[in-house]
C-alpha cells in the first residue's frame, strides 16, 4: 500500500482555495487536484506492507506530540521544477519563522519514523506546498504564478498530521483515492 504523512487544510481553507481556482481552471488543460485531496506532504513513503502500519503509527505519534501546533494560511504559489518548464503547479503556506521550524522538524520526524520501519522515503528537500495541478508536459506557468501570488486564504491551525494510504486508480476519473489510516495530534508532550 502506498503511504504518505500529511497535513490537510481544514474544509474552510480548502473551499476558499477551490472557489478561487474554480473560475480559472478552464483556462488550462491541466490535471487539477480535487479539493478533497489538497494536502501538504511531510513524507512520501511509497509501498509499505500492511503489517508495518501499526508500528509506523506508534513511531509517528510521539513525533507529532513533540511538535507545537502552528498557524498558517495558503498563500502564493510556485512550480516544480521551475516556472519556465513546470510539471507541477502548487500553492504555498504563509508561516512565521517558528512555524517554518516546526513544520521542518515535523517533516524530519515523519521521515525518520518512516525510515525506522524500512520505508523508502522520497529524499527531496522539504518545501511546504499543496499541489493544485499536474501538467501533461513541461510548460511556462509564469502567468499562473502571478495569479497565485495574489492569493491568500483564511488562517488555520495545524493541530495534527495524518497517515494516508493512496489507492491508485480507485478515485474519481481513475485518480488516487485517499484513505486516512491515522490522525495524530500535535503538542501532547
Amino acid at each position: 500500500m502506498r503511504l504518505f504523512v500529511a497535513v490537510r487544510p481544514p474544509a474552510e481553507a480548502t473551499a476558499h482555495l477551490d472557489d478561487f481556482l474554480d473560475v480559472r481552471r478552464s483556462a488550462a488543460a491541466y490535471r487539477w487536484a480535487r479539493p478533497e485531496q489538497f494536502h501538504l506532504t511531510l513524507a512520501f513513503l511509497g509501498e509499505v506492507p500492511d503489517y508495518r502500519h501499526d508500528e509506523l503509527i506508534d513511531l509517528l505519534a510521539p513525533t507529532a506530540a513533540r511538535r507545537t501546533p502552528v498557524t498558517t494560511r495558503i498563500a502564493g504559489g510556485g512550480a516544480f521544477p521551475h516556472a519556465a518548464a513546470a510539471k507541477v503547479l502548487w500553492v504555498g503556506l504563509d508561516l512565521d519563522p517558528d512555524g517554518v521550524v516546526e513544520l521542518d522538524r515535523l517533516a524530519v520526524g515523519a521521515r525518520g519514523a518512516s525510515n525506522q520501519i524500512g520505508a523508502r522515503v522520497n529524499g527531496m528537500t522539504f518545501r511546504p506546498h499543496v499541489t493544485i495541478a499536474r501538467l501533461g508536459r513541461p510548460e511556462d506557468v509564469t502567468n499562473w504564478l502571478r495569479l497565485l501570488d495574489a492569493y491568500a486564504g483564511p488562517t488555520w491551525p495545524v493541530t495534527q498530521i495524518e497517515l494516508v494510504a493512496s489507492h491508485l486508480g480507485e478515485g474519481a476519473r481513475r485518480r488516487p483515492r485517499h484513505e486516512i489510516l491515522a490522525r495524530l495530534p500535535l503538542g501532547l508532550r
